[in-house]
């Protein structure tokens, strides 16, 4: 028997570096993202360089039956799972498009969590396997201007760690990955690129950020946080009152490159 994983949000980003690092290492994948013709061709990529067999989904996650129709037709229990289908947005709540705050909600932490629980019974029950969820530095504090987006990963560290702790000698670990600003389409989609955190090519290359984090997942961490500055910056998050903290969180998310 082969190696098997599931991959979201697979069509772009640290989902597709995933991707391309499980094909390398022998898994045979379920790929999965709204866009059919991206994960074809991704799909064609990683089958012909990998000689790898890549079921491809295209399914708009948010919603609860496609979220089954991606476990329907996964051929086997996975070793991997790799939730990282999300997206975020900027600007003041109360001005906020609701419609993608709901839409938010469901994908970065609805799915994610109902996605676990389709596949982990039967993880369980092999005796082996690995989750990787994608969190965020933005998992530690608040995030005036981001604030869905960032409640929204603060969940998915507490979930994660939460089953970490629950799955304790089951052969099933579970690693929360929590990079800063990557350089993907998320500024794009967030409508955030002219903001200083997230200007052009200040954030981490996707491949790094990939390959860390499926160390990581392969060691069994819990928590991984990406990058030195990272590190020593969320040990003061931890020490500095929270009032300071969501304060300059939002004078460095206010911030904003010249026109």
């Amino acid at each position: 028997m082969g190696k098997l994983a599931v991959v979201t949000g697979a069509s772009g980003g640290i989902g597709l570096e995933l991707c391309r690092i499980l094909a390398a290492e022998g898994y045979d994948l379920v790929i999965s993202a709204r866009s059919k013709d991206k994960l074809e061709e991704i799909g064609s990529e990683l089958s012909s360089n990998h000689q790898v067999t890549v079921t491809m989904v295209a399914v708009d996650l948010a919603d609860a039956k496609s979220r089954e129709e991606l476990f329907e037709l996964t051929p086997d229990v996975p070793d991997v799972l790799v939730n990282n289908a999300g997206f975020g947005d900027y600007g003041m709540f109360s001005e906020c498009d609701w419609e993608k705050q709901e839409q938010m909600i469901k994908l970065n932490d609805l799915a994610l969590t109902h996605i676990t629980r389709l596949y982990l019974p039967g993880m369980i029950a092999k005796g082996n396997g690995r989750i990787l969820n994608i969190a965020s530095v933005a998992s530690f504090q608040p995030g005036p201007l981001m604030s869905v987006y960032y409640a929204s990963k603060a969940y998915v560290l507490s979930f994660s760690e939460a089953l970490s702790v629950e799955l304790k000698g089951s052969g099933i670990t579970v690693t929360a990955v929590c990079p800063g600003p990557v350089n993907t389409g998320f500024a794009a989609a967030a409508n955030a690129e002219s903001v200083n955190l997230f200007k052009k090519n200040s954030g981490a290359d996707a491949k790094d950020v990939a390959e860390f984090a499926y160390r990581k997942m392969m060691k069994g961490k819990a928590v991984a946080i990406h990058g030195v500055k990272y590190k020593i910056a969320l040990f003061f998050v931890k020490i500095l009152p929270r009032g300071l903290v969501r304060n300059l969180i939002y004078r460095i998310q206010r911030s904003r490159t010249k026109q």
